[in-house]
């Protein structure tokens, strides 16, 4: 599994999601600061980083930008910060995503794979760029789902998981994650693509293992 490391000052954000991850089989190292996370990644690189915007002393923002001079590991930020502004200068210091808090840490995970995902070479994913299914088609790298050419809004979970399903997010994580929650996030979804939820022909389950999305 990917090496991630967790920044953020917050001991109890930070346990939430270094043992989360841990669970979902991930190997986590953690810092409480810039300097700290430096250290780490010059130490051991990782395969991401979770990082906090508002930090004392060196915001994420400035680590993002003074790790890009180095580095081009995926960053992951977590950010309370609602305005557009600041997204979009995460963006321009070189962070991948975002995640609002507060937050499900199954959204967190499903973000990670994501980001992980667009960071491998396409023959090495092994997943194509869309997959159709019924008159539905998913683009992977948008996130855009439509309808016979119409766009389905979709949440960014919403998103996440037809990801995820697309790359079998069940049969790969296994019982790592958070099965009532990816149930939840199921439902929702069922009743946006499935011409009856209560008998879904596209996102289908299967007894034992999860969910499979299928061209029906």
């Amino acid at each position: 599994m990917p090496k991630v490391l967790v920044v953020d000052d917050d001991a109890t954000v930070r346990e939430v999601v270094v043992s989360y991850l841990r669970a979902a089989g991930h190997e986590v190292r953690e810092a409480v600061d810039g300097p700290g996370a430096l250290d780490a990644v010059r130490d051991e690189p990782a395969d991401l980083i979770v990082l906090d915007v508002m930090m004392p002393g060196q915001t994420g923002l400035d680590f993002a930008g003074e790790l890009r001079k180095t580095s081009a590991v995926p960053i992951l930020m977590l950010t309370a910060m609602a305005d557009p502004k600041d997204r979009i200068a995460g963006l321009e210091k070189g962070v991948d995503d975002y995640l609002g808090k507060p937050f499900e840490p199954l959204e967190l995970l499903l973000r990670i794979q994501s980001v992980l995902r667009r960071g491998r070479p396409a023959e090495a994913a092994g997943t194509p760029e869309r997959v159709s299914f019924g008159p539905m088609q998913f683009d992977l790298a948008l996130g855009e789902l439509t309808q016979k050419g119409k766009r389905m809004p979709l949440t960014d979970a919403e998103i996440a998981l037809l990801r995820a399903l697309c790359e079998m997010l069940c049969k790969s994580v296994g019982g790592g994650v958070n099965e009532r929650a990816i149930d939840v996030q199921v439902t929702r979804l069922r009743r946006k693509i499935e011409p009856d939820p209560g008998f879904p022909r596209y996102l289908r389950t299967v007894r034992g293992q999860g969910y499979r999305l299928v061209d029906a």
